[in-house]
């Protein structure tokens, strides 16, 4: 059988949690924060937030305490770093320097080699800041719980999406989120505010957002973005099949709801619950 773990999506006003196997039964639910609490993913009250969390797990009834726990990209800064093939870790670590400069004294960095398919070493490099991540720590210590991984969200998402590569479109999320996906990793993270969108008529409100995201990855050295790669839009809300189509030829690229990961339940929600999805998904831990 494989291994129950607990998943908790800490990145918006609203927690979520998962408890379960990819391939088993799942538990799922949400749950609000109380008011300044919880802010575009950063915690401000440490103790409301656990206080919420508590009740949100008592009322899933989950007992598990080993917690993965996926965190907003507002606390952190990611690159995706190419280096010559014969690159040592020295070489990585100076390149991670030179391209996410930061205060020692505040910031933490972190990198993994994530793949050399071209003949490069490619690094997926993270710098976090501390304290905010310590407060996201200290929800679930103050929660009953034992962190045992805090992941990026953009990191979460990739995991659980098909395909190497992709554009999401988080509309569950507040505010909205766009990750760009290229070879399996995320590239590109975007936070915006959805405005005056209505019903299933959304579609001119996310093309903006969305056009900068595609020209400025666009714009990179030795990136060539497949115009085949979907942009999917997650959330309960369907996009109307008029607006996808419009969407699409404005970007020239297919415009479709989130697919379901393979082995999750039929019943899940799993758009409100991805990244939750994702940090099932993960190796370890």
């Amino acid at each position: 059988m494989p291994e129950t773990r607990l998943a908790i999506d800490l990145t918006g006003g609203v927690l979520r949690v998962v408890d379960g196997a990819l391939g088993g039964p799942m538990r799922c639910g949400s749950g609000g924060t109380p008011a300044g609490s919880l802010v575009d993913g950063k915690v401000m009250d440490a103790a409301a937030v656990a206080s919420a969390l508590r009740q949100l797990l008592a009322r899933t009834e989950i007992n598990e305490t080993r917690a993965l726990i996926a965190a907003s990209d507002a606390v952190a800064t990611f690159r995706v770093i190419k280096l010559p093939p014969t690159a040592g870790d020295h070489d990585v670590d100076g390149a991670v320097s030179r391209e996410l400069p930061m205060d020692p004294e505040k910031m933490s960095t972190q990198w993994v080699n994530v793949g050399n398919g071209d003949g490069s070493r490619v690094v997926y490099a993270v710098a976090w800041d501390r304290a905010l991540v310590k407060s996201i720590a200290n929800v679930a210590t103050m929660a009953g719980l034992e962190p045992r991984v805090i992941d990026l969200k953009s990191a979460c998402v990739a995991r659980a999406v098909t395909g190497p590569a992709c554009v999401v479109v988080d509309m569950a999320s507040n505010p909205a989120e766009i990750i760009l996906i290229d070879g399996h990793v995320p590239q590109v993270w975007h936070s915006f505010k959805l405005e005056g969108a209505a019903g299933d008529d959304f579609g001119a409100a996310i093309a903006g957002p969305l056009r900068t995201v595609l020209r400025f990855y666009e714009r990179r050295r030795d990136t060539q973005f497949d115009p085949s790669a979907p942009i999917f839009i997650a959330g309960e809300q369907m996009l109307a099949s008029r607006a996808s189509a419009a969407l699409s030829r404005e970007l020239e690229h297919p415009v479709t709801h989130l697919p379901i990961p393979p082995r999750v339940p039929a019943e899940i929600r799993h758009a409100t619950y991805l990244a939750c999805l994702g940090l099932l998904m993960r190796r370890g831990a």
